[in-house]
């Protein structure tokens, strides 16, 4: 039988994952799966116990939303195991299985593990963290790790945007220097910025899935100066609406390297979770560094 590790987070998106957990386990059991079933506790309970188990594994999967995804990703890399890994997407916006299509349905995703082929797909490192799809700056950053639990849980999706809209009144402008591979410098104040390997980002913006390629290597750039009128305003808003990212207020990018200068007081978002200011951080594509189980 396969050694199977399952991480499931019981407070992610509506709970609604918890009802289906012994139909979960029968499936990986009758694929031939010996599972060890962990529940996690708090931030960074998922990571710590990946990392100390991991290696005695040949198969490892989780349950939840992108945090629980980041911080079983993060165990893996950490231990420096490179297994299949298995996803089961039950958070409140899950961006990282929306631009993979994989399944909604809980079940449907458990068999998906056990009937599916690995595939590699890139992920970010940043400073000492890892990202699997973004890490961003400026407006609606908060958003994501701002929101309550209960309130997620209560409204889902709806929250992001509720949260969104609050912080409207807050904008404002960063300074970032960012430098691109080796051979691109761009600097500026921006309201937003993301660095992605992702179509959907916070559940807020949507890049498009013909320009963004989640294992080639590189990350998606997308940068947003603040319109200075409404004609700008408009302008940008249509532009983030039809994915066409030619006007003067955003920039459109791919990079494999970006060193990023800024203020310490600028917090980042990495996957949905915090992560504090830096004066100045790397952020690195590591091509191919995970096989995430897929069906087709």
């Amino acid at each position: 039988m396969k050694k199977m590790l399952f991480i499931m987070n019981p407070y992610a998106g509506q709970r609604r994952a918890n009802r289906y957990l012994t139909d979960i386990l029968t499936i990986f059991n009758r694929a031939g799966c010996d599972v060890t079933v962990y529940m996690t506790d708090g931030p960074g309970d998922g990571a710590r116990m990946v990392e100390e188990r991991a290696a005695e594994m040949d198969l490892i999967a989780c349950c939840g939303g992108d945090g629980t995804f980041n911080e079983t990703v993060t165990g893996m890399l950490r231990a420096g195991v490179d297994v299949p890994l298995g996803y089961i997407p039950a958070g409140s916006t899950n961006d990282f299985a929306s631009s993979l299509r994989l399944p909604s349905n809980v079940l449907e995703a458990a068999r998906a593990i056990v009937e599916g082929t690995p595939r590699r797909y890139d992920v970010g490192s940043f400073g000492q963290r890892y990202f699997t799809y973004v890490a961003s700056f400026g407006a609606f950053t908060r958003t994501s790790y701002a929101t309550p639990q209960n309130v997620k849980n209560a409204l889902g999706h709806t929250a992001y945007l509720l949260e969104g809209i609050q912080e409207l009144s807050q904008l404002k402008n960063v300074h970032v220097r960012l430098e691109l591979d080796e051979d691109t410098v761009v600097e500026d104040d921006f309201l937003f910025g993301a660095i992605s390997n992702s179509t959907s980002v916070g559940g807020l913006l949507t890049l498009d899935p013909k320009q963004v390629d989640m294992g080639d290597g590189k990350f998606e750039l997308l940068l947003v100066r603040a319109p200075q009128d409404l004609a700008e305003l408009s302008e940008c808003i249509r532009a983030l609406r039809t994915q066409k990212y030619n006007c003067r207020m955003i920039t459109f990018l791919s990079a494999s390297r970006v060193r990023i200068t800024a203020s310490a007081d600028m917090d980042w978002t990495l996957d949905g979770e915090r992560e504090p200011g830096h004066e100045w951080v790397e952020a690195n594509n590591l091509h191919h560094a995970i096989q995430l189980i897929q069906r087709g």
